[in-house]
């Protein structure tokens, strides 16, 4: 009995190395085309070879979907045998660095006005020692997509990321704060303690977006109630909406960190100091295992040490 089950398994053919690499980007990445795009194959050669390994497991490991793949029991299973391993192996067996010595760029992804107003500035003395970088700005689902399909090392994303493809770590919490040049908040602040959120009805409103998303979590956060005017003004980024607050536009919510300076120069002014201020906890997100380019555990480790100082 026991010599007639190990017949089968001991004839079959194991799967080499590079079926194996292709799998655990396929897992990883959500779709052929990510791996592709990860190991520097064409689409079809991921196809076949992930056609290759279900031919030899005998089992189906990915379910194809309109957009992407999903991985079966079977799938999540072998990934979690072989995914740490084999990164292991080729992070031992792997180049050194680009041709030269001198390792690849890093891709780095994030909020414009976090990356240029506090990563950035942080990651100045990495560059001045030779670490190359290569920045990209968007919106965090967007960029959580591009660094699944293999675009980014490294994305600060304002939300944990779902699911098993992604590994994320705290980067550090930024408050909200409600704000408005002095000219305002002479004329409110005092009625706002007394009034509640009514006492701004009179003053335009400065949002980054037609939906609000800071300003309403604000409201429903601080004041407990729904916020349900529009916005007088919309930029599509933060620093533009500082600065028009600046100039008297009306009143805004931002992240502490981007009016610092200019509450300490008085030119915008808190509004309301509430016991339990709104915060949001940004992540540090990046694809399981080891890096083949050192620089990215640079740039990972010094934007984890700079958010301790937050």
């Amino acid at each position: 009995m026991t010599h007639g089950a190990s017949g089968p398994a001991s004839s079959q053919p194991q799967p080499d190395l590079n079926l194996l690499r292709t799998f655990v980007a396929v897992y990883r990445s959500g779709s052929f085309t990510g791996a592709a795009r990860l190991l520097g194959l064409s689409q079809p050669t991921v196809t076949t070879q992930m056609r290759t390994l279900e031919r030899q497991t005998g089992r189906e490991l990915f379910e194809r979907r309109p957009r992407g793949v999903s991985p079966t029991p079977v799938a999540d299973e072998l990934a979690a045998r072989i995914a740490g391993p084999l990164d292991v192996l080729l992070a031992a067996a792997g180049p050194e660095g680009a041709p030269g010595g001198r390792a690849g760029p890093v891709h780095l992804a994030g909020p414009s006005e976090l990356l240029c107003t506090s990563l950035l500035p942080a990651l100045a003395p990495l560059v001045a020692e030779g670490v190359r970088l290569r920045v990209t700005t968007g919106l965090t689902d967007a960029l959580l997509e591009e660094l699944r399909a293999g675009r980014h090392d490294l994305v600060c994303a304002t939300t944990r990321p779902r699911g098993r493809t992604l590994t994320a770590v705290p980067l550090g919490d930024e408050e909200f704060v409600l704000v408005a040049a002095p000219r305002w908040a002479e004329r409110v602040r005092r009625r706002l303690a007394v009034e509640g959120p009514a006492a701004l009805n009179e003053v335009p409103l400065v949002s980054y977006a037609e939906d609000l998303p800071i300003t309403r979590r604000y409201w429903r956060h601080v004041f407990g109630t729904r916020l349900t005017r529009a916005a007088a003004l919309t930029v599509p980024d933060l620093r533009g909406v500082l600065s028009a607050v600046v100039a008297g536009a009306g009143f805004c919510v931002l992240p502490r960190y981007l009016c610092l300076g200019e509450l300490a120069a008085g030119t915008v002014v808190l509004l309301h100091e509430p016991d339990d201020p709104p915060i949001n906890t940004g992540f540090l997100v990046q694809r399981p295992g080891p890096s083949e380019n050192p620089d990215v555990d640079r740039v990972r480790d010094r934007l984890l040490r700079t958010a301790r100082s937050w």
